[in-house]
């Protein structure tokens, strides 16, 4: 796979601009080219990959002392808090559900810190280079995520039947209220038997899981600054605003409010669209 050839000096790219920001959100990828924002506590619950675009990247993890590097790998659910000389960054997340961990190349299972990959970086700006040129092409067709990024296709994850329709029924509406006696009910599991498959298969917990999944689609409504933080909120499930802001600010790091600040000037490009 191409992430696992280094090609030093391959990487040089011109400074990125707010013209060159762009959020690509897939069911089990987003690739995001943007600002950085505060070095907060951020905990996502995604397979992270930081890549330097002008400055080296600099990450702090568990509270541990801070290391530097061009590309920085944080596995789900670590707490960390990245920072960097310069205002724009790049970020992968790959949901550790949707892919084998075993499988997976070196440089996503080799814990979290910096890691040596300037090949990575280098397809990661080749990458943000073609997102950017295809978004003004009228006729743009569709990239394959894995391929553009990685070089390949990950190697996809098989999941235990049951717990894969409780995946799909929270993937597909993450503000439903959806609790672990009902899901364990709807695939004829007790609930303790329930909670250990599927922290076995998924390999978080069912409320952490569940948890991230709703933080997450906060991503799809930057792309309306005319709704406000209260519907959104609504929208995404969480009981009132207060609530809201705590539980984005504990994963990301940022208020909703600074995240839809920072995101005035982002392209988001969803499934199926270019435009």
């Amino acid at each position: 796979m191409r992430v696992d050839h280094d090609c030093p000096g391959a990487t040089s790219v011109r400074r990125p601009g707010s013209a060159d920001r762009v959020m690509w959100i897939t069911p089990d990828r987003v690739f995001y080219v943007g600002l950085l924002g505060a070095p907060s506590t951020r905990n996502f619950g995604a397979i992270s990959l930081y890549v330097a675009l002008e400055s080296p990247v600099r990450i702090s993890v568990d509270g541990g002392e801070w290391q530097t590097g061009n590309v920085a790998v944080v596995q789900p659910f670590t707490s960390h808090r990245v920072a960097s000389d310069a205002r724009h960054i790049a970020v992968i997340h790959v949901e550790p559900e949707s892919v084998n961990i075993a499988c997976l190349p070196a440089l996503l299972r080799s814990g979290s810190g910096p890691v040596q990959a300037d090949g990575f970086r280098a397809s990661v700006l080749r990458s943000h280079e073609a997102l950017i040129r295809n978004g003004q092409r009228v006729d743009a067709p569709m990239f394959d995520f894995d391929e553009l990024v990685f070089g390949a296709r990950l190697p996809v994850r098989s999941v235990d039947p049951r717990i894969a329709r409780v995946l799909d029924r929270i993937r597909s509406d993450p503000s439903g209220q959806a609790l672990a006696q009902d899901c364990a009910e709807q695939v004829h599991l007790s609930f303790s038997r329930f909670l250990h498959l599927f922290k076995s298969e998924v390999g978080a917990s069912f409320r952490s899981f569940r948890t991230w999944k709703r933080a997450r689609s906060l991503l799809h409504y930057v792309m309306d600054q005319r709704t406000t933080l209260t519907d959104v909120a609504l929208d995404s499930g969480y009981p009132d605003s207060t609530h809201f802001s705590h539980s984005i600010r504990q994963v990301y790091g940022l208020t909703p409010k600074d995240i839809f600040a920072g995101s005035r000037k982002l392209r988001v490009i969803g499934p199926g669209q270019f435009a």
